[in-house]
């Protein structure tokens, strides 16, 4: 309090010394030309009295704009601050600035909070979803004779890809700092993507139509391979023993890859609502290891890469999943 008192005075010495002077200056006149001295003291001291009751109305003022500040501090966790009027134009703009600032604050303060309950959200998810194979193996372990060894490993690639997956989801909050856009062999990709679920394909008995699409796209490689194995992960968990996956290049488009199965199908209704964050529709009620999450981040992923991607589904027919991957080729001018 005492250096805004310092700091106002320091700003009126100016005005009151050019003040003083010119009362000086009227007094020397005064002087000169033999007026009576009395009338001019009079209202010199009349002058001064003004003066001074401006002065300390002007202090008052600022004594109680203070403690209304000090009390918007301590409030600055509530509602906007109602900011006492401005005493001038710089005030004004003052005051507009800290509006905006706030206005800023409360949108981050915002976005944090949301990406907080999501990353609550999902781990609450993925921790039910984990116990599931974690539950399988400890059943074979405790199983007469000699346990599963295949059906272990089976379950520990599942623990495995759900560590990936949390992974992979922390770090498509930014993007931007871990994307290396080139040209890719798509075929590669793909290879990667069918070789880390042989497994699955084996034991499930789920045979697998794949040839060569020869096609290169630009692309970040790992992110699509992400992307692709989500797909291929959630094919292979809605397709019957015995059935099958297709991989390949919708003719009729441009640089579309196609992964069809002959699983259960999604519902009409459900299918609007496949990239939303947690909906997991009937077939998710039906199957308690579904999350919701991994076509949410997998439509995430492609629109950060500038792909598109689209589903088609008959119920007990099978389900069609679509990579628009066409982009046109850099040019170097």
């Amino acid at each position: 309090m005492l250096q805004i008192l310092k700091d106002e005075i320091k700003k009126i010495q100016k005005p009151a010394g050019f003040l003083f002077g010119c009362l000086l200056l009227f007094v020397l006149v005064f002087f000169l030309y033999d007026i009576p001295a009395e009338p001019i003291f009079y209202g010199l001291f009349l002058a001064l009295i003004a003066g001074g009751l401006c002065i300390a109305a002007d202090l008052l003022l600022l004594v109680r704009k203070y403690a209304r500040l000090q009390k918007l501090k301590s409030d600055l966790d509530g509602a906007p601050p109602q900011m006492p009027p401005a005493s001038n134009g710089i005030e004004s703009f003052y005051q507009e600035m800290l509006a905006t600032l706030w206005q800023q604050r409360q949108t981050l303060e915002y976005q944090q909070n949301k990406g907080y309950t999501e990353l609550i959200d999902y781990y609450t998810l993925w921790v039910h979803q984990i116990k599931t194979p974690l539950a399988a193996m400890r059943l074979l372990l405790q199983s007469d004779g000699e346990p599963d060894i295949r059906r272990m490993e089976i379950e520990l690639f599942k623990v495995e890809q759900y560590v990936e997956m949390v992974l992979g989801w922390l770090r498509t909050e930014d993007l931007s700092t871990d994307l290396q856009i080139q040209n890719c062999d798509l075929d590669k990709i793909i290879r990667q993507g069918v070789k880390k679920y042989a497994k699955m394909f084996i034991l499930e008995n789920i045979s697998l139509e794949y040839t060569p699409v020869c096609r290169q796209v630009i692309t970040d490689e790992k992110w699509l391979l992400f992307v692709f194995e989500q797909i291929l992960s959630n094919a292979l968990k809605y397709t019957r023993t015995g059935g099958r996956i297709s991989i390949y290049m919708e003719p009729q488009k441009e640089a579309t890859l196609v992964i069809e199965d002959t699983g259960i199908g999604i519902l009409p209704q459900d299918l609007p609502r496949i990239w939303e964050r947690g909906f997991t529709g009937y077939n998710g009620r039906k199957d308690k290891r579904a999350t919701g999450i991994g076509l949410y981040s997998s439509k995430k992923i492609l629109d950060r890469l500038s792909h598109t991607m689209y589903v088609t589904s008959q119920v007990g027919v099978g389900t069609k999943v679509y990579l628009e991957l066409y982009r046109k080729p850099l040019e170097l001018v």
